[in-house]
């Protein structure tokens, strides 16, 4: 009886590591198309708060050089329209990042650092191993038991 089991496991083995395989492959592709639309959101929202942040700025801007403009015709100082020149340098700066092709640029720029300064992106004491991070828990566990009043970090 034992050796009849034995002789179905060992055929169906190959079928169930090709199925445990594909599955694995399936949970990795969806975890990875899961987590690139979550960046796609976040970085549709980023854009939409830079365009927002661009129309109140925008707005200021239109005022402010409104305004300094009434009292350059009135005072005849060329002192009172100064501020137009910073104020230019930000909402333009705003524009380029809501409308133009900033995103673009600094996709490139990343792409650079990523393919020649790579010791720009190593993590300060390496990559977390799996000891590293059970020696964390199991540390955080105990300040639990020694100082149980005190909320974790």
């Amino acid at each position: 009886m034992g050796n009849v089991f034995r002789t179905d496991a060992e055929e169906h083995l190959p079928k169930n590591q090709e199925f445990i395989a594909e599955m694995n492959k399936i949970t990795v592709e969806r975890q990875i198309q899961m987590q690139n639309q979550m960046r796609e959101r976040l970085m549709s929202m980023q854009i939409a708060r830079a365009r927002e942040l661009l129309y109140w700025l925008g707005s200021f801007y239109v005022l402010a050089a409104l305004g300094m403009v009434a009292g350059y015709r009135r005072a005849r100082k060329p002192g009172v329209l100064a501020p137009l020149l910073p104020l230019s340098f930000i909402v333009g700066y705003q524009a380029d990042m809501a409308y133009g092709n900033k995103l673009h640029r600094i996709r490139g720029e990343a792409e650079n650092i990523i393919q020649f300064e790579t010791d720009l992106l190593e993590l300060p004491c390496g990559l977390p191993t799996a000891s590293s991070i059970d020696q964390a828990r199991l540390k955080m566990e105990e300040n639990k038991k020694l100082h149980p009043s005190v909320p974790p970090l």
